[in-house]
């Protein structure tokens, strides 16, 4: 290297000083925050098909693509026998490897000949497909995404490397403490709920038969179960008569799929220790069950547990990580599903101070019952959860997923528009009343994964059992 082009290196990484008259001078009482817009709610045309296919579409004049999202409900983990855990899983992605008509690697081609692509996967209330494409292929693009849910091959080829792929990724996940805590805290929220064996074992996979996929199919995919939502640069009659061409004529076959049971509101606690030899740190999980998406406490409870554990600047990582340093984060989820929910904390600590963070994680839940959560605080979170809801509902696509997500959990579609008013609603009273009545440490059970050294500081919190 040249000593001039030297020269030119060192002097680009050279920060000139600055003069502190020089510098900006930030003003001492910056303007407030402006309100939050509202999500404009778009105009929805609704149709249902003669075979019990709800269709809904949002006509929007932007980029000249539209997106397909079809939701089936009671098609998901949820409906999954219990020999079979995540078996929805494998036959969201089956799905896609292979039609009557062409094998995966002809359906990815056709897929992105028509300028996108196509998807699919299970949550535990239901399972979706989607698609998207430009506009000028929307017609081609629906007819592939129904040829994929209404003629699905199954090869057993496909099915094969499916089953190699999930043992190997459940080999995995089996290393890691979280998956093992997870597991265990669900069965500690749910019992023998189908939400609590929504993770995959080695003998469900092994049980995974194309015979069995064949008749998971029929039961769970059908048209009197399913809402399709069409979003984009399209005329609302045009897309329901395409809709009509290519789902019109599929008929309902035998017995639908159950809908999933209730899960509990409440249920006795359980403490839990994993032994994980040499562990130099312990997984942390606290949890109790909670309430469906459609409950009446739903909006202030997403608030209350945000302004606990739902970000940075939440209670729980503000104590646990910044003041304490016990660990690198620490958080807590409202889960809140068609047939119940979960409240679900988590953290992973030291060692040697597993103990003293469960009782951080207590003094903060009694904490929250206890005390006014002060305005700027409530504040805060709420343009927090309200601004992540708009920027995630920003472009069609996501507008789709959220109306099918939301009606697979029993919402209607205005609820589209309905959550950031709702969540401005919120005041201090509201979150304290949920906080007493969600987060008393009593209600809470507690599973612990990590070395047998960490038990003795587990005393003062419950008898914890050992499992495997």
């Amino acid at each position: 290297m040249t000593k001039s082009i030297l020269a030119l290196l060192i002097g680009a990484l050279i920060v000139p000083s600055v003069n502190a008259a020089d510098a900006a001078v930030m003003p001492k009482e910056l303007p407030a925050y402006a309100a939050d817009k509202p999500l404009p709610v778009p105009e929805i045309a609704k149709r249902t098909l003669a075979n019990g296919l709800t269709v809904w579409v949002v006509a929007r004049d932007a980029m000249p693509r539209v997106d397909y999202v079809l939701a089936f409900k009671n098609a998901g983990l949820a409906a999954d026998d219990a020999t079979r855990p995540g078996f929805a899983s494998t036959l969201a992605g089956l799905l896609s490897e292979g039609s009557e008509q062409r094998d995966s690697k002809a359906i990815a081609e056709t897929a992105q000949s028509y300028g996108g692509g196509v998807a699919a996967f299970a949550s535990n209330d239901g399972l979706i497909v989607s698609a998207d494409a430009l506009a000028s292929n929307a017609g081609p693009m629906l007819g592939l995404l129904a040829e994929i849910v209404r003629q699905p091959s199954f090869p057993e080829q496909e099915i094969a490397l499916a089953k190699a792929n999930a043992l190997q990724g459940l080999k995995a996940a089996e290393a890691q403490p979280g998956f093992r805590a997870e597991r265990a805290i669900l069965k500690a929220v749910y019992g023998e709920h189908p939400y609590a064996r929504t993770q995959t074992t080695e003998a469900g996979i092994n049980a995974i038969t194309r015979d069995a996929l064949v008749a998971a199919y029929r039961a769970r995919l059908r048209p009197d179960q399913a809402l399709l939502v069409v979003a984009g640069r399209i005329d609302a009659n045009a897309a329901f008569e395409l809709a009509q061409q290519r789902f019109g004529d599929w008929q309902v076959e035998g017995k639908a799929a159950a809908a999933t049971s209730p899960s509990a509101s409440s249920a006795t606690r359980s403490f839990v220790h994993l032994e994980r030899t040499g562990s130099v740190q312990s997984a942390l999980r606290i949890g109790r069950p909670a309430v469906a998406a459609t409950d009446a406490d739903h909006i202030a409870l997403r608030v209350t547990s945000t302004i606990l554990g739902g970000g940075f600047s939440s209670r729980l990582m503000q104590n646990l990580r910044e003041d304490k340093g016990y660990t690198y984060g620490a958080g807590l989820g409202y889960r809140a599903q068609m047939a119940g929910g979960a409240l679900i904390a988590a953290a992973d600590v030291r060692n040697e101070v597993t103990g003293a963070a469960l009782g951080e994680f207590f003094a903060e839940y009694k904490r929250i019952g206890a005390e006014v959560v002060s305005a700027s605080e409530l504040d805060m979170n709420k343009r927090y959860i309200a601004g992540g809801y708009l920027i995630g509902n920003q472009l069609q696509g996501a507008v789709a997923g959220s109306l099918a997500n939301n009606w697979l959990v029993g919402l209607p579609p205005e609820f589209l528009g309905e959550f950031v008013p709702k969540v401005r609603a919120v005041d201090a009273a509201q979150v304290q009343a949920i906080g007493k009545k969600y987060f008393a440490p009593e209600q809470q059970s507690i599973v612990v994964v990590g070395d047998a050294a960490v038990v003795a500081q587990l005393k003062g919190y419950g008898t914890f059992a050992d499992a495997k």
